[in-house]
C-alpha cells in the first residue's frame, strides 16, 4: 500500500463499517462529498452530490461546507479550490489525473495562443488550472454550444483541449474554431467496429454518445450529450435498450434511474465489457476515509493562479444561468 495511506486501519473489515466511519466524520467536520458520475458506485451512493463537470462546478460554488472532498480527477478538484479559495479541498488520490488535461501543457498552449492573435480562448473544463488561467471563458460538454454561440459569428476562437468536442461544436454551430489537438483516452479509443457489432446484435437499441467521442461515432449516434444529458435522455426516451459510448461509471445512475431498461457499454477492447477511466477509478472507499480522517491530501494552489483561473470559470457560470 502507498505510504500515503499507511494509516488506514487494517481492522476495517467491511464497506459498511468504513462508510459509517466516513459519514460520521464528514458530518462532524462539516464536509461535503462531491462525486463525478464516473466514480465507483459505492462512492456515488454516499456522495452529497453526483454530477457532471458543470453540475459539480455549480455545487462547489454554492456550498457552505467547511471542507470539500472531491471524488473525481485532479482538474475537478482544482476547479472547486479556485471557486472556494478559503475552503479546504481534499482529494482521495492526488495522482488521479486526466489524459485530456495532460494533453495540453500550459507552456505549449501559451505559445499556441501567441501564434493566433485576435482569437479568444474557450477552454473545456477538462484542463489544468494553468490552462484555465490562459483562457477567456471555460465551458463544459453541457454548455459548450451555448458558450460558443454567445460570441459573434465573426469572432475568431481557439478551442482547447478536446479536438473531438471542438469538432462537434464546429459542426453544430457552423463555426471554424481553431482546435488544440487533445483527446480523452477513454472516449477516443472507442472503436466504430465495436459499435457496429453491438448494433447488429441489438437492432432495437439506441446509440447514445458523449461528444468527446470521434466524429465518425457521433455521426452514428441517435443522441449526443454530456453525462447528465445522456442519463436524462435514457429516462425520458421510450426505448428499452441503449448502447452507451462513454465511461462505464455512468451506468450506475442510468440503472438506478431506469431499472426496467438495459444498458450496453461500448467495450474498450475485445477482452472486456468495460470502458473504465483508470484515473477516476483510483478513488476508493479506504482512501476516502483516510482523507476525511486526516484531511489530506489537500489540494493547494497559489493565490495568483486562483485569481487568474477564477475569471473564466465565473464567466462560464454566468453564461450558464
Amino acid at each position: 500500500m502507498n505510504n500515503q495511506f499507511r494509516n488506514i486501519s487494517k481492522e476495517i473489515l467491511s464497506d459498511s463499517n468504513l462508510v459509517k466511519d466516513f459519514l460520521d466524520l464528514k458530518q462532524k467536520k462539516n464536509a461535503i462529498l462531491l462525486a463525478h458520475y464516473y466514480q465507483i458506485p459505492q462512492i456515488q451512493d454516499i456522495a452529497d452530490f453526483v454530477g457532471d463537470s458543470l453540475g459539480l462546478s455549480q455545487e462547489a460554488f454554492k456550498t457552505d461546507a467547511k471542507i470539500i472532498i472531491f471524488a473525481g480527477v485532479h482538474f475537478m478538484a482544482e476547479t472547486a479550490k479556485i471557486l472556494n479559495p478559503d475552503k479546504k479541498v481534499i482529494v482521495p488520490d492526488l495522482n488521479a489525473g486526466c489524459s485530456l488535461a495532460d494533453s495540453c501543457p500550459p507552456d505549449l498552449f501559451k505559445k499556441f495562443i501567441n501564434e493566433h492573435p485576435e482569437h479568444i480562448v474557450i477552454s473545456y473544463i477538462n484542463c489544468s488550472a494553468e490552462v484555465k488561467a490562459l483562457s477567456d471563458v471555460i465551458c463544459t460538454s453541457s454548455n459548450a454550444v451555448k458558450i460558443v454561440e454567445s460570441f459573434p459569428k465573426e469572432q475568431k476562437i481557439i478551442f482547447a483541449p478536446d479536438k473531438n468536442l471542438g469538432g462537434y461544436i464546429n459542426n453544430i454551430t457552423g463555426r471554424n474554431m481553431i482546435l488544440w489537438e487533445g483527446t480523452c483516452e477513454v472516449h477516443d479509443i472507442i472503436k466504430t467496429e465495436a459499435i457496429i457489432n453491438l448494433r447488429e446484435e441489438n437492432p432495437d437499441a439506441k446509440l447514445i454518445a458523449h461528444p468527446e467521442c470521434k466524429g465518425v461515432i457521433l455521426a452514428m449516434a441517435d443522441f449526443i450529450g454530456s453525462t447528465t444529458a445522456l442519463i436524462n435522455y435514457t429516462m425520458k426516451d421510450p426505448a428499452k435498450k441503449f448502447i452507451v459510448a462513454t465511461e462505464t461509471g455512468i451506468l450506475h445512475q442510468m440503472k438506478k434511474s431506469s431499472p426496467g431498461k438495459q444498458f450496453l457499454i461500448v467495450p474498450a477492447d475485445e477482452t472486456c465489457t468495460c470502458n473504465d477511466c483508470p484515473y477516476m477509478k483510483m478513488n476508493t472507499l479506504p482512501k476516502l476515509l483516510h482523507c476525511m480522517k486526516y484531511e489530506e491530501p489537500e489540494l493547494i494552489l497559489t493565490t495568483e493562479l486562483i485569481e487568474k483561473a477564477k475569471k473564466p470559470i465565473l464567466r462560464m457560470l454566468e453564461l450558464s444561468n
